[in-house]
């Protein structure tokens, strides 16, 4: 049998193998990583843990589905079924307190001792806290788990002053699915541009053109000074610059902040993220780590890399797996991520940080493809409604090819997977 060769496709436990691998997070990451452990043929014990009391889910649906149509919103991974039908037992609601290197045991916020063979940490990321904000207390939401979206839904409708505070994916996503619920919506940004970190100018400026002919209003270069609720319940966030905002509802996204604690309490490596090789391994053998929470060495880019995206946590957590089974590295995979906002949706590749961008087909098109290029090279790709030309996008990126005609990317009648193909 070669190291590419399962012993068991189907993935079935057995009682010959007493090894147990336990993962930390009830998240995309962890989930994936259970299944990924049977499909890659290990037959020991899994055990997964997860501090909230549900099933994993995704998160891509809280901020727009669960908000808008809630009845008809599917956001669980798995349905218990699967995790039975292969023997993935299940601690959920339950928060692990601490682990033991030296003896291999996790230990659970209610006293259960679990032991393991191996480790995969997925514990993901929470809200940046907003102290300025958090204090006025009911009203003020954040976005990240089911319950904080189920809160929210209940708390915005027609007529409601909402006021998002973070110009960010999640922001702009929270602002459009109460616009269509009929909201008033106010963003306040500190920079001076939307998704600053995560998008090129050219796509900013779409989606600012976007969200104000929905009736949208923004502010940016808007710093927060005071904060205070009014005697009608309402609210006034006041800025360094002495504007002013009154709202009904605050949600604010600022950024996350890494549960690492469980590991730097262990003493493994953290340094914005839990360090981990190319096979996802900690500073520990027996431990790894994956999803938000890993930063991970890529040696194509000679550098560590931690990424907040579904695709992701879907990816590394199915390597991350199988390394843990085989012992085989993880494939370097291209940051993408996408973003649904009204009826639209907008996805984006490699870096936002291109030298320059070029628009393939006319200004006047609905649907368009934006190549980024530095040096001759396509370094990024966004697609505006035009999600079937990503994947020849990615394909260009990939080949890292200078691209002697620049001229035939932007004519749309030229077949980017011929182009794609011949780079290869």
């Amino acid at each position: 049998m070669n190291a590419h060769q399962h012993p068991d496709p189907v993935g079935h436990p057995s009682a010959d193998d007493r090894r147990s691998f336990v993962i930390v997070g009830g998240g995309q990451t962890g989930a994936v990583a259970a299944i990924a452990l049977r499909d890659e043929g290990f037959a020991g014990r899994i055990i997964l843990v997860g501090e909230e009391p549900h099933l994993p889910y995704e998160r891509p649906p809280l901020s727009k589905d669960v908000l808008i149509q809630p009845e008809r919103a599917k956001v669980t991974i798995h349905d218990a079924g699967v995790y039975a039908d292969r023997a993935i037992e299940t601690r959920l609601g339950r928060r692990a307190a601490a682990i033991y290197r030296g003896v291999g045991i996790l230990t659970l916020d209610d006293g259960e001792a679990i032991a393991y063979d191996r480790l995969l940490i997925a514990t993901g990321a929470r809200p940046r806290p907003y102290p300025l904000l958090d204090a006025l207390g009911a009203g003020v939401f954040t976005m990240r788990t089911l319950g904080d979206a189920e809160a929210l839904r209940a708390a915005i409708g027609p007529g409601k002053r909402l006021l998002v505070v973070g110009g960010g994916v999640i922001g702009l996503e929270v602002e459009a699915s109460a616009t269509v619920l009929g909201a008033s919506v106010t963003v306040i940004e500190r920079g001076d541009r939307l998704m600053a970190r995560a998008a090129p100018q050219p796509l900013a400026d779409v989606l600012m053109a976007l969200h104000r002919a929905r009736g949208v209003t923004f502010a940016f270069g808007a710093a927060l000074a005071r904060a205070e609720r009014e005697a009608g319940g309402g609210f006034v966030l006041t800025c360094e610059d002495g504007r002013s905002f009154e709202g009904d509802v605050i949600v604010y996204g600022i950024g996350v902040a890494l549960n690492t604690e469980l590991a730097a309490a262990a003493g493994l490596a953290v340094d914005n993220g839990i360090v981990t090789d190319e096979y996802g391994r900690t500073s520990d053998p027996a431990i790894f780590a994956a999803g938000d929470v890993a930063h991970q060495w890529r040696p194509v880019l000679g550098r560590h890399v931690r990424q907040e995206t579904w695709q992701n946590a879907r990816v590394q957590g199915a390597a991350v797996a199988a390394a843990m089974v085989r012992d085989v590295p993880c494939a370097d995979e291209l940051p993408w991520y996408w973003t649904d906002q009204y009826e639209s949706n907008f996805q984006v590749a490699g870096s936002p940080e291109a030298a320059d961008w070029i628009r393939r087909g006319d200004d006047a098109a609905a649907r368009y493809t934006l190549f980024g290029v530095t040096d001759g090279r396509i370094v990024g790709a966004v697609t505006v409604d035009n999600g079937r030309e990503m994947r020849p996008a990615k394909d260009l990126i990939a080949s890292g090819r200078v691209i002697a005609d620049l001229d035939a990317l932007r004519d749309p009648k030229q077949d980017l997977r011929k182009l794609a193909a011949a780079l290869r």
